[in-house]
């Protein structure tokens, strides 16, 4: 599988570099779109999502059915039902429960659904401008979260050991971002409901000296780049795949670092898909920086670390 993986990413970089493979000496120019883009394409050509999704329509919704409230803006797309003072609700962090539907306005003729929802205290109706039978199923209302996806997703992983793909980590607590370490063994020990823009919070502890953290990530009907579980986390262990690198670099990537000497492939594993590459072939080899945010750079003569500036 990695040598296919390989074999389409090289010839879809070829379609962005031409330059690059013919001899010609010109300075070629990589944009982060076109690496991610290769990247996306070779893994969608391999691969297919290792989690199932959760998929269930509006027609198919009970009464009773539980939404997870992310943020207090939400108040703001619902249309009163019951009186209440808009300003002073405060509904983040809460549950609220599906009441059913009726329809509004039969402009055009066409029955649009009201879906009503409930706190035990005030009704809340969120106005879908859609019939019943133009719901998608994986229709979804901002900054509220399905309860049911949540539990699918956590009965696939929770109390698995898994290993996880990226060293940006995030405290359980204050939702802070922590320097953590990548290609390790973890404890998947929760899922709980997300924020408004990842509807899941994937709980975990490392596994050698249990560092405890958790990862934002999408419930599968959602497409975001490098937020799904196949980005974030692997059920093989990464290591076995780079059987080639040695044990000191190997402890340099799981920790994001890198070191004069290192490939391309080593510092990829480190520190990630580059912002934009910049190629400068002269007679001497193939010069190449890899640029990144903040400034910081890898170059690399002949396809070796030789400078970087963090």
């Amino acid at each position: 599988m990695k040598k296919k993986i390989t074999h389409i990413l090289m010839l879809l970089l070829m379609s962005v570099l031409p330059g690059c493979f013919t001899g010609v000496e010109s300075t070629g120019h990589v944009t982060e779109r076109d690496v991610q883009k290769a990247t996306a394409e070779a893994a969608k050509h391999a691969t297919a999502s290792t989690l199932t999704a959760w998929h269930d329509s509006v027609p198919a919704w009970r009464p009773g059915k539980q939404f997870y409230v992310t943020d207090d803006q939400v108040r703001l797309l619902f249309a009163r039902a019951t009186d209440y003072d808009v300003d002073s609700i405060r509904l983040a962090g809460t549950i609220l429960y599906y009441d059913g539907y009726d329809t509004g306005s039969m402009l055009d003729n066409r029955p649009t659904v009201n879906l009503r929802f409930t706190d035990r205290q005030h009704t809340y109706v969120y106005r879908t401008d859609k019939t019943m039978d133009e719901f998608q199923a994986s229709y979804s209302i901002p900054m509220l979260v399905d309860m049911d996806a949540v539990h699918h997703v956590a009965r696939q992983i929770s109390g698995q050991d898994l290993y996880v793909k990226t060293a940006i980590w995030y405290d359980i607590a204050t939702d802070e971002m922590l320097r953590g370490r990548q290609f390790i063994k973890v404890h998947i020990d929760s899922v709980l409901p997300g924020n408004k823009v990842l509807p899941l919070k994937v709980l975990f502890t490392a596994k050698d000296n249990g560092d405890k953290a958790c990862l934002w990530m999408t419930d599968g009907n959602t497409l975001m780049q490098g937020r799904d579980f196949d980005a974030l986390f692997s059920l093989r262990d990464i290591r076995r795949s780079y059987s080639s690198i040695s044990d000191a670099n190997w402890r340099r990537i799981v920790n994001g670092q890198v070191a004069e000497g290192m490939t391309k492939e080593e510092c990829r594993l480190a520190k990630g898909a580059p912002k934009s590459i910049r190629q400068l072939p002269d007679q001497r080899g193939l010069r190449e920086y890899w640029l990144y945010d903040g400034g910081a750079y890898l170059y690399f003569v002949d396809g070796i670390l030789t400078n970087n500036r963090k």
